[in-house]
């Protein structure tokens, strides 16, 4: 299996980010969910997304702790590289 890189996870979860609504120029690792009007249902999905490509679970507490497209990016690389 290869290495995940962090690089891949971000391109991935900008990809589906913007499937939801906002611009892909708009979505920074800086960026909070908030700013680019992400609810909990397409953090669901988006949780959803990374389990079936990285099998990375992400449970109701890990999303609420996530403020940024970079909380996730981090906590998704993280988890798929163990």
């Amino acid at each position: 299996m290869t290495a995940i890189t962090k690089e891949q996870v971000q391109e991935r979860v900008i990809e589906t980010l913007a499937s939801f609504g906002p611009e892909a120029d708009q979505i920074t690792p800086e960026a909070t969910f908030e700013e680019l009007d992400i609810d909990s249902l397409d953090l669901v999905e988006l949780a959803q997304i990374v389990e079936d490509e990285y099998g990375v679970v992400l449970k109701g507490e890990d999303m609420k702790d996530l403020k940024t497209v970079g909380d996730a990016v981090n906590v998704i690389t993280e988890r798929a590289s163990k």
